[in-house]
């Protein structure tokens, strides 16, 4: 699509003052971006505008259609999302004050995460955004989908680096007067994002879990055995790292697919009400917090297998409190789940507790047996591993927790005879894809979890990336990559290598073997087929809603950076 911004401010005012005129004259619903990239297109013939315009022009109409839902939110719950801003971006910058004088949440693009934080904890509920027109026409998609109110400015850079924006523009949406007079029917996603993310808040957990016992210790870090027995008693210190650890960390994306598959096959397509949290039953939430409580309990178990250092930032559980009591609250996580659902039966009734129960140990299973591949890998002498081999392991530690939360929805909403293998095949594809997406994601450092780059490597895991460079590299690189890691004596009597260096070794035979755009490619077939699956499903709801779980959990689809911080001697791979 064309990037192109309007020459002159008449154009500009042109289009915008169209923009406006399309969602006055009529009682529009909110716009698919292709009927968007339509009407757009539409408005530029009449106004006999050039083509070149058409994303512009797609951002004012996608601003347009929010206007009143955006002015129906007070300045304390709007967020002013800008990009990084240099030390010439003076416009930039005397809007940001401006948007905090106002009571406008203000953060920098980059910070993903913390917006999310924000939208799920309910601090926000609107955002105006000033971004380029590429990063601008990649969100509508997901936007539309998720209906929060959100407000865009496009923006270029200069030649020397300079965000250019209409200030004056900015400055009017920023200012939308915040009157309450339209009530927007807020979307069902960013609801059910938030309903998710509130189960594990301290006292829901107490009133759906555990209503007769509070856990003393919820909200603080305990570094040892001696705190820990301080601020609660021996028999009740297993549940209270159990629900600590639920509480803390996380974006709770498995209890979301969970209720948000519930949520669209008994409520999804009608216009919300506003009030989806109370209307989901008490042993639904139950079946989600379920959801997490296995994957949290995989987390514990897999940062022992693995002799992780940090764990949200923290230091993980058996670096705490050694390793057989974080065994043990793994174990009791996983009893917890399938209590979870069995006691609700006389609601869900038998034979859906029985079903939503096999589902869960299919998953349990299915899991164990990929995580014991890895471990198996690990352990053996010869490190034989195709990129085919890594996929299956993937199919089946990754996918099955993706499955559980969609056929677990499905079954809470009703019979899923014929979803359930569509719903399997799905979230295969869907697993796949995002355990490769995390395995690049292991070339970027990660300052949440305290990682660096190289971590798989250097921790000996068994990765797609590592099956490729092994099929591509010729005999010689080959060899030297098995001894970077270890797997080979060294040919040379070198000195040991620091850890540093070792990993910008790898990397460079990663590259010479093409690996990460390799790896990038799988992500894109699997993403394509999972978007395959989705398209065929007839409900609308259900295929919109996996159409934008593929659009989340695979959206980053970048290679990772290059490391220049330890430059090699020439020929050094």
């Amino acid at each position: 699509m064309t990037k192109l911004v309007p020459e002159t401010t008449g154009q500009e005012q042109q289009i915008r003052t169209a923009c406006e005129a399309f969602w006055l004259t009529a009682d529009h619903q909110l716009l698919t971006k292709e009927q968007t990239e339509s009407a757009a297109h539409q408005i530029l013939v009449e106004l006999d505008l050039p083509a070149s315009l058409l994303g512009w022009t797609m951002v004012v109409l996608f601003s347009e259609s929010w206007r009143k839902p955006f002015a129906a939110v007070p300045f304390s719950k709007r967020m002013l999302l800008v990009p990084e801003i240099s030390d010439d971006d003076t416009g930039l910058r005397e809007l940001c004050q401006l948007a905090t004088d106002l009571g406008y949440h203000v953060l920098a693009a980059k910070a993903s995460s913390e917006v999310l934080a924000r939208i799920l904890s309910g601090q926000v509920e609107a955002i105006l955004g000033i971004a380029t027109l590429d990063v601008l026409e990649k969100a509508i998609d997901k936007i539309q989908m998720v209906e929060l109110p959100c407000l865009a400015i496009p923006a270029e850079r200069s030649d020397d680096g300079q965000l250019l924006f209409d200030t004056l523009w900015a400055k009017q949406w920023l200012n939308q007067a915040a009157d309450g007079g339209h009530l927007h029917q807020a979307s069902r996603y960013w609801q059910v994002m938030q309903a998710a993310a509130s189960l594990f808040a301290p006292d829901q957990l107490e009133t759906l879990v555990r209503p007769d016992r509070k856990w003393e210790i919820s909200g603080q870090t305990v570094a040892d055995v001696d705190q820990l027995l301080e601020k609660t008693a021996a028999v009740a210190s297993t549940e209270a790292l159990a629900f600590d650890f639920l509480a803390k960390g996380g974006k709770y994306s498995r209890p979301f697919i969970t209720l948000a598959v519930y949520d669209a096959l008994t409520h999804g397509s009608s216009a919300s009400n506003g009030s989806l949290v109370v209307d989901l039953p008490d042993e639904v939430k139950r079946a989600a917090i379920s959801i997490e409580t296995f994957h949290k309990a995989s987390l514990i178990h897999d940062d022992i297998e693995d002799d992780d250092q940090y764990r949200y930032g923290e230091l993980t559980l058996h670096r705490r409190f050694g390793t057989p009591l974080a065994i043990n609250v793994g174990d009791f996580m996983i009893g917890l789940g399938y209590r979870l659902v069995s006691r609700d039966a006389a609601a869900l009734g038998t034979e859906v507790v029985a079903e939503i129960l096999d589902i869960l140990a299919e998953a349990h299973v299915r899991l164990s047996e990929g995580q014991g591949a890895e471990l198996a890998w690990r352990e053996s002498s010869g490190k034989r591993l195709t990129p085919a081999d890594a996929i299956e392991i993937y199919a089946l530690k990754t996918s099955p927790a993706f499955e559980a939360a969609l056929l677990v929805g499905a079954r809470l909403a009703g019979c899923i005879d014929g979803l359930r293998q569509p719903l399997r095949d799905f979230a295969k594809n869907l697993g796949i894809a995002f355990q490769i997406l995390n395995d690049l994601k292991d070339w970027s450092e990660d300052t949440g979890n305290k990682l660096l780059q190289g971590g798989d490597i250097t921790g000996g895991r068994p990765t797609v990336l590592w099956a490729l460079a092994l099929e591509g590299l010729p005999p010689a690189d080959r060899r030297s990559l098995q001894e970077l890691v270890g797997l080979e004596p060294p040919l040379d009597a070198e000195p040991p290598l620091d850890a540093e260096l070792q990993i910008e070794r790898v990397r460079r035979l990663y590259e010479k073997a093409d690996v990460f755009e390799k790896s990038l490619e799988l992500v894109r077939q699997h993403r394509h087929q999972a978007e395959q699956i989705a398209a065929a499903f007839p409900a609308d709801s259900l295929r919109m809603l996996l159409q934008y779980l593929t659009d989340c959990v695979l959206e980053r689809t970048e290679l990772p950076p290059a490391n220049v911080s330890s430059p090699l001697p020439v020929g050094t791979a």
